[in-house]
């Protein structure tokens, strides 16, 4: 296997192929995957990629849900869990359960649906790991991902004595806080906190000799210090000695946990490459769908039976912008090069490049974006020549260059190599560059090579013709606009239309003549004649297609009609049955009722109070036969700038656009879609009898709702100013039946969070508090549900 130049990725462009992939991953496994991405030759190897990644590709398009998202890379903590009586720590070892539980999720889905994805559930062999592995490791922590209380005896005897210090730290300097408040020594409405670790009271500045203590902080403008009594230094200082027996009990546990997991090492090595495939081709089903795709027909040999190629990164780049005209490519074992020409900047160097790039992704395991029915077949070989190869360094002209590469693939060429040339012959006298390039290409021919070539010279296209091993190829050109059409025609050389690019440039005429008198009658009359060709080609294609439009047109039309016929017919039949069916019902209750009218008014011999009642039975009978009228919903009664609201709520908004039946409705800063039909005008609808009372208390609650953030950011605050904006924060959020809330306070020192969570204990609405998800924030905030 040889892949030549070294930089081939780079020229063809499959360097940003694998940026975009490593932008897909979720993380550094598949990442890691994405780097080791290399060409492969075995035809198996190639398809099992490709079938995996076709599964992927379903599974994303079916919508299902696939239990992978952001994770850490266990394998970073390798090398600290293989030394002995080491430890992670417990930021760490949940990193690596949070994996683990990845990896077993991914490994039941595809346990589950191995029937539909065969190849990706063959991956799930790598999963080994002991059933115990993930519970004993999660047996340690607790919901906050700390090592538990009782994870061990002598770790529950330490934490119960902090927590009784802490407790008789926090009596203590009560009592010394009532005291100083007393005093006056303390600002209006603070509270204890803490600095340091260490509870301290705020004082006044003025008082600070007043009161005995250390200076731990001041604030910001020096009007408060914050001190921590004498009295309770003592107590301070057997909490500390508490945390660090803490700290040492539960180093001794995380040393156990990585025991567990150096034991374990090479399943869960296994599983994080499992991990790692898994997001690498969910990577690339990612990339099959951006660029629609598809796995083709895969050959064992060489082949190249393609349909509707599109460049992948030119798709990309004009995707919702405009449309990429495909091409189509068919060469096989009898006529196995392409010789292509055109115009400058008519597509040539793009066809080239398109032909490498799919051959290489495909090789290297990804799907393509061809026509699903198109046949790509397997080269041991890839050789590139393309661009200014110009070197300083090497002392090599861009035509040196060019020869140089030539003389390699002469000497490594085989009947399995795939050949891309561009601009052949160019960068020298073009008599002398010609001829070299015609034996090199003989030469290639004779050694079975398959290849894609362009050119201008005139006797490359010559000896195209007159031979069966290579065809000739055109990118097509619109000489009345005078712009490429970049759609490639194969079966005939193509024109570099020069004098007609020149003509359009504003060259003078007199000018475009000498050159014509220059290049020769015969080699003018040649390009005038491909010129005459290529029009009429033109103009037959654009007949031949504007014909099958038509006749397309007319044959739908002809179907429509014939279905609309039959489902006219249908109706019509279905109507009438149903029409005849009630009449026949109709017709035997009214015959009913007349003859028990009769009866009756004979029986009772006419008298006018029964007469009365029979009249107003056929009279109800009447109405119940009469056609049901629909009553029709008034319009117009909302226009734009209404204040408006949804029938049946009580959020007034703004109507800020209609368009046809639907309206735009600005409520506070959130604009919605909603049908026109499902609004009122506010002062046209009576206020529920809630927002009645509340209005009565001086509330406007409608502003209230379409003003409130469920979100509170405390980040920054003093711990005095915490409490007074967390309850009204609270009182609006209860009125307005809010059901989850989120509060920032940062991680830090842990101050605020203490002081949020100790106020929200006190709350008979909240239902409950916890931290946030650990990759939303974890701890830094707090989310509480309201009862």
């Amino acid at each position: 296997m040889k892949i030549y130049p070294n930089d081939l990725e780079i020229k063809l462009g499959f360097d940003q192929i694998r940026t975009r992939l490593i932008n897909y991953c979720l993380g550094e496994l598949g990442t890691n995957e994405v780097h080791q991405l290399s060409f492969l030759t075995n035809h198996q190897s190639i398809k099992i990629l490709l079938r995996q990644s076709d599964e992927f590709k379903t599974i994303l398009e079916k919508g299902e849900s696939f239990p992978i998202n952001n994770y850490s890379n266990p394998t970073v903590y390798f090398d600290v869990i293989r030394i002995e009586d080491s430890f992670l720590e417990e930021e760490n070892i949940q990193e690596i359960v949070q994996s683990l539980h990845m990896v077993i999720a991914a490994f039941k889905f595809l346990s589950k649906e191995k029937e539909g994805y065969p190849e990706l559930h063959r991956l799930t062999e790598l999963v080994t790991l002991p059933v115990s592995l993930i519970s004993s490791l999660e047996g340690k922590f607790n919901e906050k991902g700390k090592i538990k209380d009782n994870a061990s005896p002598e770790l529950a005897r330490i934490r119960k004595r902090l927590r009784e210090e802490e407790a008789r730290v926090r009596k203590l300097t009560d009592q010394i806080f009532r005291d100083s408040v007393g005093q006056s020594w303390v600002p209006e409405g603070a509270t204890l906190t803490i600095r340091d670790g260490r509870v301290v009271i705020p004082v006044l500045a003025e008082h600070k000799r007043k009161l005995r203590g250390f200076i731990l902080d001041e604030s910001s403008t020096g009007q408060t210090v914050y001190i921590e009594p004498a009295e309770s230094m003592e107590a301070n200082n057997e909490i500390r000695d508490l945390i660090h027996a803490d700290r040492r009990e539960v180093v001794k546990i995380l040393k156990e946990l990585t025991t567990l997991l150096r034991e374990n090492i090479e399943p869960i090595k296994s599983a994080c490459q499992f991990l790692g495939l898994i997001d690498f081709n969910r990577a690339k089903a990612k990339l099959a769908i951006d660029l629609e795709a598809i796995m083709p027909t895969l050959a064992d040999k060489p082949d190249l039976n393609w349909m509707l190629a599109r460049h992948p990164l030119l798709y990309l780049s004009l995707k919702g912008k405009r449309e990429v005209v495909p091409l189509t490519i068919d060469l096989n074992d009898h006529e196995r090069f392409l010789l292509v020409s055109g115009p400058n900047a008519g597509g040539k160097s793009v066809c080239l490049k398109t032909v490498g790039l799919i051959q290489y992704m495909l090789q290297c395991g990804l799907l393509v974006p061809l026509y699903e029915k198109s046949t790509v077949g397997i080269f041991q070989n890839i050789f590139l020549d393309i661009g200014d190869q110009q070197s300083i360094d090497n002392d090599l002209s861009t035509y040196s260059s060019h020869l140089k590469n030539m003389n390699f693939f002469l000497q490594n060429v085989s009947a399995s190599t795939l050949v891309l040339m561009d601009e052949l012959g160019s960068g020298t006298d073009p008599n002398f560059g010609g001829g070299i390039a015609e034996a090199i290409l003989a030469s290639l021919l004779e050694r079975k090579s398959w290849g894609v070539a362009t050119t201008h010279y005139y006797n490359l296209k010559l000896f195209a013709s007159n031979r069966s091993d290579i065809r000739n190829a055109s990118m097509q050109f619109d000489t009345k606009k005078l712009q490429p059409l970049f759609q490639l025609e194969i079966g005939k050389p193509g024109s570099s239309f020069a004098l007609e690019i020149a003509r359009k440039t504003g060259l003078p005429n007199e000018t475009l003549e000498k050159a014509e008198q220059i290049i020769g009658k015969e080699l003018t009359g040649l390009e005038t004649l491909m010129k005459t060709v290529a029009e009429e080609k033109q103009q037959l294609v654009k007949r031949q297609r504007e014909l099958n439009e038509k006749e397309k047109k007319a044959t739908d039309e002809h179907n429509r009609y014939q279905k609309l016929n039959s489902e006219l017919e249908s109706k019509k039949k279905e109507i009438v049955d149903r029409a005849k069916a009630e009449a026949s019902s109709i017709l035997k209750e009214t015959n009913r009722e007349i003859e028990k009218t009769i009866r009756h008014i004979r029986e009772n011999k006419a008298e006018k109070k029964e007469t009365r009642k029979v009249r107003q039975g056929l009279e109800q009978l009447a109405e119940k036969v009469q056609p049901i009228k629909k009553e029709s919903v008034p319009a117009g009664e909302v226009k734009e700038g209404d204040k408006v609201r949804m029938i049946g709520q009580e959020v007034t908004g703004t109507l800020v656009s209609i368009k046809g039946t639907q309206a735009i409705v600005e409520f506070g800063s959130v604009r919605s879609t909603v049908k026109l039909n499902h609004l009122v005008r506010s002062d046209l609808v009576e206020p529920s009898s809630f927002v009645r009372k509340v209005r009565s208390m001086g509330l406007d609650v409608m502003q209230k709702q379409s003003s409130f953030d469920s979100t509170l950011d405390l980040r920054g605050r003093r711990a005095e100013e915490v409490v007074p904006e967390l309850e009204r924060f609270l009182d609006d959020a209860i009125l307005l039946s809010q059901g989850e809330l989120k509060i920032l306070h940062g991680k830090g020192e842990g101050v605020l969070r203490k002081i949020v969570r100790e106020h929200l204990k006190k709350i008979k609405q909240v239902a409950s508090f916890a931290d946030e998800h650990v990759e939303r924030g974890g701890d830094g905030i707090t989310v509480v549900v309201l009862k």
